[in-house]
């Protein structure tokens, strides 16, 4: 199969800092991203545990970065692994969070699109959560 990819972004009227510091605390995942909804844990070993709609999985998050860059991978559990790019960039007065959604093999394209709005739904609760603050 190809690669396929939809980005799917969202303007904040918030700092790119703000936004990158909110978005890039694991503990408040849940908050914002639905699939995440369940509840996210560090093991002892300081992994991050999350519960998501097909069972539990280990979130790795792209360590603290001057570029604002969130990229992430999502361990399945039976190992596959998906990697998710993601960045907040300054954008006017505020920011953009842009996530990048990848079709992966056995992914119907009606499933791509279901993931695509799954995330601008994530995105769109970010950003209510940033500018109610």
């Amino acid at each position: 199969m190809s690669l396929e990819s939809r980005h799917v972004s969202v303007f904040i009227a918030a700092s790119p800092d703000a936004v990158y510091d909110y978005a890039s605390d694991p503990a408040r995942l849940p908050e914002w991203a639905a699939g995440l909804a369940g509840g996210i844990r560090q093991d002892a070993d300081g992994r991050w545990i999350a519960d998501s709609p097909f069972g539990v999985v280990e979130v790795r998050f792209t360590p603290r970065n001057a570029q604002r860059v969130l990229d992430h991978e999502v361990v399945a559990p039976d190992g596959t692994v998906f990697f998710n790019p993601m960045r907040v960039v300054p954008a006017d007065d505020g920011a953009e969070v842009i996530f990048t959604v990848r079709r992966h093999d056995g992914m119907t394209a009606e499933q791509l699109e279901a993931d695509a709005e799954a995330v601008a739904a994530d995105l769109e609760t970010l950003r209510g959560n940033l500018e109610a603050r």
